[in-house]
């Protein structure tokens, strides 16, 4: 009777250990990684918290993200390329750092073609964004799982308001190494530096470069009002910064954490929308406060119409041709080219 008593208790002691340890190593999976290129507070910040947070709750805590900001772990292409060949977990990164990897994405970096928050929803989250996230797992092994809106990109420099075309004449801009970028500053009679993000700043301090755009929200996050004095207020491309994950990672995973996964990312995208619309004019305002002056320009219809005509029509071929692209005017409600 005492054997069997003891052999019993035992059992349940092994049980109870094996339990432990099971809850402890499920407790300690090895966290995801995310590369962000920004740094704190910045919309990439902000999105990648919330969507930390919402993956947490989604899987009972079991697993937690690491994020490395300020391209701690390389500038946002090499974190793409790393996400390509399973390195990195997760990155954020400006739409425009995506095109050289799936082209088809350059739609959204065309100049003028998103005109409000409302198109940058319609896009991202309809037709057209789903066959954009099919062309990034097919052309780069990677799966944009949200979407960070972070709003116009408004030109900023330090040197004079810039109220029309003729005002950019002398000024030095830096823009990503981006070709539709490129050619949109070209459009509208200057040559731009690119320049590497990491750079940016050194750049605007030692007046490398005279001036940059990125939206208000960058603005801020990023300091640039020391270095930075006047913002023109256009509106030539918004801003979208996708949340990636490497596709053979999330191949890697059980069909419910790529479930939960997904979930989290389309909840984080709901929350950017959300948080872009409540803080955008706070922050302009507190640019405003720490000396930057807003400049509307006096008739942007001109930036519009130089960007359409030079820029458009050199990419028809690369965006998937000129049907493709009527296709998607006639998705945001706007004539045919």
């Amino acid at each position: 009777m005492r054997l069997k008593q003891g052999l019993r208790a035992w059992g349940v002691a092994t049980l109870c250990l094996a339990t432990l340890i099971s809850t402890e190593a499920a407790a300690r999976i090895k966290p995801f990684k995310m590369a962000l290129g920004d740094g704190a507070g910045s919309p990439q910040h902000v999105m990648g918290q919330r969507f930390v947070e919402l993956l947490e709750q989604k899987t009972g805590g079991r697993h937690g993200t690491l994020m490395f900001l300020n391209g701690q772990l390389g500038d946002e292409q090499s974190t793409i390329n790393d996400a390509s060949m399973g390195l990195v977990d997760f990155t954020m990164v400006a739409i425009n750092n995506v095109t050289p990897f799936s082209p088809s994405v350059g739609v959204l970096t065309l100049p003028y073609m998103m005109q409000s928050l409302d198109d940058a929803i319609t896009l991202t989250q309809g037709e057209v964004g789903r066959q954009l996230i099919a062309n990034t797992v097919r052309d780069a092994n990677i799966r944009i799982i949200g979407w960070t809106y972070t709003g116009f990109r408004v030109l900023t420099n330090a040197r004079r308001p810039v109220h029309r075309l003729s005002d950019l004449t002398g000024l030095k801009v830096r823009v990503p190494a981006n070709d539709i970028m490129i050619d949109t500053y070209r459009a509208w009679g200057i040559n731009p530096t690119p320049m590497a993000w990491s750079e940016t700043f050194t750049g605007l301090q030692l007046g490398v470069v005279d001036g940059q755009d990125n939206p208000y929200m960058t603005i801020h996050a990023m300091k640039f009002s020391e270095v930075q004095d006047y913002i023109t207020n256009i509106r030539y491309l918004f801003s979208i910064e996708p949340l990636i994950v490497s596709e053979e990672i999330y191949q890697a995973q059980s069909d419910e954490l790529q479930q939960a996964i997904r979930a989290a990312g389309q909840e984080a995208t709901a929350f950017s929308a959300r948080y872009l619309v409540e803080q955008e004019d706070k922050i302009r305002a507190e640019l405003v406060s720490q000396g930057m002056a807003i400049i509307e320009p006096a008739n942007e219809q001109e930036w519009m119409d130089r960007a359409i005509d030079q820029v458009w029509p050199k990419y028809y071929e690369r965006l998937g041709g000129k049907e493709q692209l009527n296709r998607i005017l006639a998705v945001l409600g706007r004539e045919a080219i």
